[in-house]
């Protein structure tokens, strides 16, 4: 048989493996030498993958070793947040949970089984953008946010070797903000926190939010940086492709980016933990630009930022979330392995449900930086090493 039909076939038995495992109730097992046999090669995975079908069930292991993996962009809900704004007259009579409950968004055995056949050893469970309220005043918002963040604690604490909580704040309160998240974090054990990429047409870079930045470095926990989509686009998304989200999500970040190192915030917060979804958008794959405009200062181009654009990458974690081979081998020469994680964005559509194999399918990687990127540098961050 060809190269290509040998790795087709041993994909397929790491399947079958993986079936038998869940509906006989055998528990996990480690693959034997059988199914790993392949697995020698410099890259170990084809290029470009498939993104809908896993090829890597856990456990994963790669050229004999068994490897950690943490998944950094995992969504849930918390439905029981909609008796607190039912009615309200921001919601201009939609109901952000329905149709829900999702069950692989809210049922733990769905999502335990999904992780185990895409290969993911554990979760930092964030809540769904869609979710993210920030119209709330004040009294309202702090309600949302301590249930959501409760009731995302106790599902941690249910599972704890499967899933961290990285919690939510009421960033349109920015000192409320800071409190929120200090009370996740030394109250409730959660590892971070997870914010949109502007707050109403606000930059997260403005300076009304420094008292958030200031406690997240003080408290030395992950911000989970996620795009809720890039509304100026207005109908220039309109039409097919779903441009608001391929288009839209990534710009969102990447504009987001660029202010926290052109305002200087990053400077302000050197030791924030800051991870970008979607590989940082835009941002990584033409950070040349950037680095052009600030060394010419070509009409005000040069901004609070005390270094080149492109030295701020080394200060940023981005997830592997950017879809194909070479798109992630760009992003890890840009940023560097260590400042790369893995990221699947489960439960939903544009999860890529394949993300083990497309780490493992970038060349020039060794042993341990692949699993540096697969769940080391993330175990890290989550503090995991602590428990």
């Amino acid at each position: 048989m060809s190269d290509k039909t040998n790795k087709t076939a041993a994909a397929g038995s790491r399947r079958e493996f993986l079936k038998h495992t869940l509906t006989t109730g055998a528990g996990i097992a480690f693959v034997g030498c059988s199914l790993t046999n392949a697995l020698a090669d410099t890259t170990i995975v084809v290029k470009d993958p498939d993104t809908l079908q896993a090829d890597f069930p856990r456990p994963v292991v790669v050229n004999g070793k068994r490897m950690l993996t943490i998944d950094v962009h995992a969504h849930t809900e918390v439905a029981d947040v909609w008796p607190l704004i039912e009615g309200h007259k921001a919601l201009a009579g939609e109901n952000p949970y329905d149709p829900n409950p999702l069950s692989r968004a809210t049922d733990v055995s769905v999502r335990i089984a999904d992780m185990d056949a895409t290969g993911i050893d554990m979760q930092a469970l964030s809540i769904s953008v869609g979710q993210y309220f920030h119209w709330a005043e004040r009294d309202l918002a702090a309600k949302i946010i301590r249930l959501q963040n409760e009731k995302l604690a106790e599902v941690c604490a249910l599972h704890p070797d499967r899933f961290v909580p990285l919690g939510a704040v009421s960033l349109q309160h920015p000192d409320l903000a800071a409190s929120q998240l200090e009370y996740a974090v030394k109250k409730l054990g959660h590892r971070g926190v997870m914010i949109t990429g502007s707050i109403d047409g606000l930059e997260i870079a403005d300076s009304q939010f420094n008292p958030f930045w200031a406690k997240a470095e003080e408290l030395d926990v992950i911000v989970f940086l996620h795009p809720r989509g890039f509304p100026e686009g207005g109908k220039r998304f309109q039409g097919n492709g779903r441009l608001g989200n391929i288009i839209g999500n990534p710009l969102e970040t990447t504009v987001a980016l660029s202010h926290l190192i052109f305002e200087g915030t990053l400077d302000r917060y050197p030791g924030l933990k800051l991870v970008a979804a979607h590989g940082g958008g835009f941002l990584p794959a033409y950070i040349g630009r950037s680095d052009h405009c600030h060394s010419t200062d070509d009409r005000g181009c040069r901004g609070e930022e005390q270094k080149k654009p492109s030295d701020y990458l080394q200060q940023i974690y981005f997830d592997s979330l950017v879809y194909n081979t070479q798109n992630l081998k760009h992003l890890i020469h840009e940023a560097g392995v260590s400042q790369i994680v893995l990221g699947t964005d489960y439960p939903y559509g544009m999860e890529n449900r394949n993300a083990v194999a497309h780490v493992l399918s970038v060349p020039g990687l060794n042993d341990q930086e692949r699993a540096a990127i697969l769940g080391g540098t993330l175990s890290r961050l989550l503090k995991l090493d602590h428990d």
